[in-house]
């Protein structure tokens, strides 16, 4: 039986990739390690059989008997403090977490020296300020980490080269762009746009929204989508290769607004907090995902506005 370990299991990224695995009609296992307790039922799958434990990925001992006593076939490593503005406001917090966690997770694999294939999730702010000339983004391009958050993301990335190249490891690497859908935290930019609009559909005004800056520009990606590329790249992604994973088309912050408003029937005014607005932001990040296509078939199925709109019904269901 397949057998996959997930970190950071409680979020809303794993709950996707879960509902995917059920989807295929096949019998896996699954072991999900997270500090904190999911929010959703682990018991209600048919075909994942599916069990928790409540875990610092920091505490080495801890992972490494876990990692020995499960021997997974597969591991997705999600668990991340994945927040750009968190890494501004706690860098070293930031660095060392995301760093160390995966670190202790990959260098127990090859004590042990199990067969397991690992995905190790990046991102796209690994590219950093780009130019339109730049543009699409290619796993090939330089890259020029501008946040305490990417620089963290580029080592995980290093390190997986090394333990590829130098071990002989079977890992396979994401520069994953923005993905969106429902069940995401409200900390994230499109689902606390979402909630405020539905707050002020709610309660019939003010029809007014304080943000950061709306002019930035993104390639959002569906995350039901992205946990099928995490599948597709699971089984047949290239060791040591990295993927972009995208919509390949750029998206405004301000659309964003305009498409939820629309959908929702109302009209806002947006006003700009300089203090919302991040030091040394990336102003345009649009990607390719031609790599990714040719290496394992994949291809983007679900639109922004039909993401949208189901991101929009979530938060009408919780407001």
């Amino acid at each position: 039986m397949t057998k996959y370990l997930i970190t950071g299991f409680s979020g809303f990224v794993s709950r996707h990739f879960l509902n995917f695995l059920e989807s295929l009609n096949e019998k896996v296992s699954v072991c999900g390690l997270d500090l904190n307790e999911p929010d959703f039922d682990i018991k209600s799958f048919k075909w994942v059989v599916c069990e928790f434990k409540a875990l610092d990925l920091l505490q080495k001992e801890e992972v490494d008997n876990i990692i020995y006593s499960y021997q997974p076939t597969h591991i997705l490593h999600l668990a991340s403090y994945s927040s750009v503005a968190f890494s501004w406001k706690n860098p070293r917090a930031s660095f060392a977490n995301n760093t160390n966690i995966f670190l202790n997770l990959i260098e127990q694999v090859r004590q042990i020296g199990i067969k397991c294939k690992i995905l190790s999730v990046g991102s796209s702010e690994e590219y950093g300020n780009v130019t339109k000339e730049n543009l699409p983004l290619k796993e090939e391009m330089q890259l020029f980490p501008v946040s305490p958050y990417a620089v963290a993301r580029v080592s995980q990335e290093m390190l997986s080269k090394v333990y590829v190249d130098g071990y002989g490891m079977d890992i396979v690497l994401t520069r994953s762009f923005n993905h969106i859908g429902p069940y995401q935290k409200e900390i994230f930019v499109v689902p606390s746009f979402a909630k405020q609009l539905c707050q002020i559909k709610k309660e019939n005004g003010p029809y007014n929204m304080v943000t950061g800056n709306l002019n930035i520009i993104r390639d959002f990606v569906d995350v039901r989508d992205v946990v099928k590329a995490y599948f597709m790249l699971l089984h047949h992604g290239k060791k040591g290769e990295v993927y972009n994973i995208c919509s390949g088309t750029g998206t405004s912050l301000q659309n964003l607004v305009d498409v939820m408003s629309d959908y929702l029937g109302i009209s806002v005014t947006c006003q700009t907090n300089p203090e919302l607005v991040r030091p040394s932001d990336n102003q345009i990040i649009i990607g390719s995902n031609a790599k990714l296509s040719q290496d394992v078939g994949w291809q983007p199925a679900i639109s922004i506005e039909q993401s949208l709109k189901d991101i929009v019904e979530y938060w009408k269901s919780k407001v």
